[in-house]
């Protein structure tokens, strides 16, 4: 008896993690220059999420520093940072493992980073349509936008608005701390 508790124990969570998650992060995408996936779903179920899209080649790139920052210091309150590497600005490196080498090397990621994608217009990911839909399209690299467990867009900041800035750092923590909030 005690294997089929088991099952339907598990079951259970599954159902309450796949019912949490919204339909346009309820995809797989692959890790930056590499072959493992990532289920967006398991990675943010419940979770605040900060998505940016990301260039090795642009004069914001420097902003991994402060993304990374914010990785560490909240990653265990559960604030998930996924990088999207895109192109649509051309300042993206067209060979993988050298934008691999900027995020993991030059500046030493730790958090999520994805394969490269489309982040504007029609063939832009889903996930940046869907991104565009509740806030706005990104109109350069290192477009920041902050979502809240449910799936949903709490704010979003042009690259010029840092990491770590004020706005960004408070918003974060009200979502990982509403019952500090006024």
């Amino acid at each position: 008896m005690r294997p089929l508790v088991c099952i339907l124990a598990l079951l259970a969570s599954f159902s309450i993690t796949a019912a949490s998650c919204p339909d346009w992060l309820n995809v797989s995408k692959r890790r930056l220059h590499d072959k493992e996936m990532v289920n967006l779903c398991d990675l943010t179920a419940g979770k605040p999420v900060l998505i940016v899209n990301t260039a090795s080649n642009c004069g914001y790139t420097p902003q991994f520093n402060q993304l990374e920052f914010l990785h560490k210091k909240y990653a265990d309150q559960g604030l998930i940072v996924i990088g999207f590497p895109s192109d649509d600005f051309f300042q993206e490196e067209d060979d993988e493992s050298k934008t691999a080498e900027v995020c993991y090397r030059n500046y030493g990621v730790s958090f999520t980073m994805l394969s490269p994608i489309s982040v504007r217009g029609s063939s832009a990911d889903p996930i940046f349509k869907e991104l565009a839909r509740q806030g706005g399209s990104p109109k350069w690299n290192f477009y920041k936008y902050l979502i809240n467990p449910a799936g949903q867009v709490v704010d979003y900041w042009a690259p010029t608005t840092k990491p770590d800035d004020v706005k960004i750092v408070s918003e974060i923590e009200q979502l990982m701390h509403p019952q500090n909030s006024i």
